[in-house]
C-alpha cells in the first residue's frame, strides 16, 4: 500500500474501493463510510461476551443489522467497479485487476497469520480474501460483458447456488441439507482447505469457497446499480429506480426465504436479495439526499472513513492484536493484554451494565478512528492498494 494525493483523479491504478474526486459520487463515498464505520463498531466490542443482540450476527438462519454490513460493502465494491473501470482502453486492465486482487488477498492472509505466522494452521478464507475474489470476478465480468449478460449472471449464480445447496447430495452425509457442519459448502471447504478454516468451527467457514459464488452476485448487483447511476436519466428518476429495484429484491428475498432461508454464513440466494435490496434503498436514500437535494455538510466524517476503507479495516484488525501482545501485570500477579487492561481500567468501572461498557469501548474505538481518518482526509492522505 502507498499513500497518494486526492489530486490524481485520472490515475487508472487508484483503489476501486474508494472515491476521491468530484467525478465520483459523494453519496457513494458516504454510504461506504457509514458501512465501514459500522463494520469497525461491530468488530471491536469491549467484551465479546457482552454485546447487544443487534450488534452480533444471527446464530444461523435469519439476520440482524450486523449481518448487513459485509454484503453492503461487497455491493459498494460493485458500484465502485462500474465507475473506476470505465475508461475506453481496457486492454491492460486485466493484469491490474489480478494484481490488486492478489494484494487484497495477501493482506487478509497477513491478518490471519499475525502474530504467530503459523502456516500449518492459518485460516485461508477471510473477509479481505472474499473481497479480493469478488473484486476479481466482478471486475473481469464487467470489462468483458454487457449489462444484459451481467443481469443474467446474477440470476444464474443465485439459482445455481440454490440448486447445488438444496438438491446435490453431500458425500459421507447423505441428502442435501443446510446445517452448519453437513451442508455441501462445508464439505467442500473441509475437503480442499482442511486445517485452514475458521478457528471457531474448524470444519466449515463463513467465507467458504462455494458461498463465494452468490457473494459475486452481490458484487454484480452493485455493478448494475452503478450502471444505472451513470446513465443519462434524470437524477431524481435514478433515485426512484434504485428504490423500486430494492423493493422488488426484498420481495424476492422473502419469497425465496420460504424454501432457501436467509443465512449470512451460507450467503444464501435469499440473503443476497435481502441485502442487495436494502443496499439499493440505502444508496438511493444517500443519492437523493446528497447528490440530488444537496445536503452535503454532514457527510465529511463518513467520507473520511470511505476514502480509506481498506486501510482502516486492516489497521483496526491489526492494532488490537498488537496491544494484546503487550502484557500488563495485575495486582494478583496475573498478566493481561494491554487492550484488555485499557478496557478494564477505562470503561468497566464506570458502567453498571457490562453491555453498556462493552458498547462504550466499541464506540470509543470508532471515534478514535474518526479523528485519525479525519486528519488524513484533511491532509489529502489516501492509502491505495
Amino acid at each position: 500500500m502507498q499513500p497518494t494525493s486526492t489530486s490524481h483523479t485520472n490515475d487508472p491504478n487508484r483503489d476501486t474501493l474508494r472515491s476521491v474526486s468530484s467525478s465520483r459520487l459523494l453519496s457513494l463515498d458516504t454510504f461506504r463510510g457509514i458501512t465501514v464505520a459500522a463494520m469497525i463498531l461491530v468488530n471491536n466490542p469491549g467484551d465479546w461476551g457482552h454485546i447487544y443482540a443487534p450488534l452480533g450476527h444471527a446464530h444461523w438462519h435469519g439476520w440482524t443489522p450486523t449481518d448487513l454490513i459485509f454484503p453492503f460493502f461487497l455491493f459498494i465494491v460493485g458500484v465502485s467497479i462500474s465507475y473506476a473501470l470505465q475508461q475506453k482502453d481496457r486492454a491492460g486492465l486485466a493484469g491490474k485487476i489480478v494484481k490488486r486482487s492478489l494484494i487484497l488477498f495477501s493482506l487478509g492472509l497477513f491478518l490471519n497469520l499475525f502474530p504467530k505466522f503459523d502456516f500449518t494452521t492459518v485460516r485461508i478464507p477471510g473477509v479481505l480474501q472474499r473481497i479480493a475474489l469478488v473484486y476479481l470476478a466482478c471486475s473481469l465480468i464487467y470489462i468483458k460483458t454487457d449489462t444484459r449478460t451481467q443481469g443474467w449472471l446474477v440470476g444464474i449464480l443465485l439459482v445455481g447456488y440454490w440448486l447445488l445447496m438444496s438438491f446435490v447430495p453431500v458425500p459421507d452425509f447423505g441428502p442435501a441439507n443446510l446445517e452448519a457442519e453437513t451442508n455441501l459448502g462445508a464439505w467442500i471447504d473441509r475437503t480442499l482447505l482442511s486445517g485452514h478454516l475458521w478457528k471457531t468451527s474448524k470444519i466449515w467457514d463463513p467465507e467458504g469457497l462455494l458461498s463465494t459464488l452468490p457473494a459475486i452476485a452481490t458484487g454484480l448487483s452493485g455493478i448494475l446499480a452503478g450502471t444505472l447511476l451513470k446513465s443519462r436519466r434524470p437524477e431524481a428518476e435514478k433515485a426512484v429506480w434504485l428504490f423500486v429495484a430494492g423493493c422488488f429484491s426484498l420481495l424476492g428475498a422473502y419469497v425465496w426465504n420460504g424454501f432457501f432461508p436467509i443465512n449470512k454464513s451460507l450467503w444464501t440466494s435469499s440473503f443476497v436479495l435481502l441485502t442487495s435490496g436494502l443496499a439499493l434503498q440505502g444508496l438511493a436514500l444517500c443519492y437523493w439526499l446528497i447528490d440530488v437535494q444537496g445536503y452535503k455538510k454532514w457527510t465529511k466524517p463518513f467520507v473520511a472513513f470511505g476514502v480509506n476503507a481498506i486501510t482502516v479495516f486492516f489497521l483496526s484488525g491489526l492494532i488490537p492484536r498488537i496491544l494484546n501482545m503487550i502484557k500488563v501485570q495485575q495486582p494478583d500477579g496475573a498478566e493481561i493484554g494491554a487492550k484488555e487492561w485499557l478496557y478494564q481500567t477505562l470503561f468497566v468501572p464506570y458502567f453498571e451494565s457490562p453491555y453498556n461498557a462493552s458498547l462504550a469501548g466499541a464506540l470509543t474505538f470508532v471515534l478514535i478512528w474518526f479523528g485519525i481518518l479525519g486528519w488524513m482526509y484533511q491532509q489529502k492522505i489516501i492509502i491505495k492498494v
